[in-house]
């Protein structure tokens, strides 16, 4: 018998993991607000809902990808005007919530599902648009195990790693630990390069010694934010985004509420970083890949007492 599936949330990110489904054979239901998105999931097969409600009768699994964790309870539980998925599904059905949200508003949605007598994992994602569309995307599973034994084909057919983090509201903490991680590297990297700039070390000499030392890292080696280095990254292509600088905002954000949550203010760099994305998003990086924070660095370079001045040479050194 055929996996009946609900997607819900069928943008940049839903939309080709609902494709990769249904290419498997999977029948696929989605439903999404816009209509451009509608369109695109008809080509692949998708069988189009008049409403997310009635999407998920008769699904036996049902899928969101949701900008924020208000949009997931709110589904969930229901409108005034419009009845919740939750109780518009049968009963035992599986919720798997893909979504980047805060860990608390997670954990209210593992609440409601019990509630109502189904069942809840969240699988937020790595790997971005080109990932969801080569369906290798790597998962960050939160809740019963059980449950994540019979979501795994259908995470297997849209990524090529899964991970069990624990129960619930686990598989978001490791999502933001580890965007948290990226954030953080990013802004470091660029600040090495911002520097290395100002003393007159070339981007590539400073990348080699860089990319063999100790300074090595993802946001350095595959995302480096200067051109040349590395022929895929996005500073080589205008600072198209892989991931939007407003994501990256919206990600620390949420590891900023979650050390809030846990008790832990201001214990390190995460804060830091978030303002920082934040202000380069809201001053117009909102749409650039967020390795264009260097161009925030290179700005405050050029206000600084430094600017301007003579680099270091071998002469200046003897």
């Amino acid at each position: 018998m055929t996996t009946r599936i609900a997607f819900i949330g069928l943008g940049h990110m839903g939309g080709p993991m609902a494709a990769n489904l249904a290419n498997a054979g999977y029948e696929v239901t989605g439903f999404d607000l816009a209509a451009s998105s509608l369109d695109q999931a008809r080509t692949h097969g998708i069988k189009i809902a008049e409403s997310a409600v009635s999407a998920v009768d008769a699904a036996d699994v049902v899928i969101t990808m949701l900008p924020a964790g208000r949009h997931v309870l709110e589904l969930y539980k229901g409108t005034d005007d419009s009845r919740g998925l939750l109780s518009a599904a049968s009963p035992g059905t599986l919720f798997i919530d893909c979504s980047t949200i805060a860990v608390g508003d997670s954990l209210a949605a593992h609440e409601l599902a019990a509630s109502a007598g189904q069942r809840c994992l969240e699988a937020p994602v790595s790997g971005g648009v080109a990932g969801a569309t080569a369906g290798t995307l790597t998962f960050m599973v939160g809740g019963l195990d059980a449950d994540f034994a019979q979501a795994g084909p259908l995470l297997d057919t849209m990524g090529k790693r899964k991970v069990y983090c624990g129960g619930p509201g686990a598989g978001q903490a490791a999502k933001i630990c580890n965007n948290m991680i990226l954030g953080i590297t990013m802004i470091a990297v660029s600040e090495a390069f911002v520097l290395g700039e100002q003393l007159g070390v070339g981007n590539d000499a400073l990348f080699d010694v860089m990319a063999n030392a100790s300074g090595q890292c993802w946001a350095l080696t595959s995302n480096c934010p200067v051109p040349g280095p590395v022929p895929a990254s996005p500073a080589n292509h205008d600072f198209r985004p892989g991931f939007a600088s407003a994501l990256m905002a919206k990600d620390l954000d949420l590891a900023a509420d979650a050390q809030a949550y846990a008790g832990l203010q201001d214990v390190g760099l995460g804060g830091r970083a978030a303002d920082m994305y934040r202000a380069f998003s809201d001053g117009g990086g909102a749409e650039q890949d967020f390795s264009a924070i260097i161009n925030a660095m290179r700005a405050k370079a050029d206000e600084s007492d430094f600017a301007g001045q003579p680099t270091v040479t071998a002469t200046d050194a003897s």
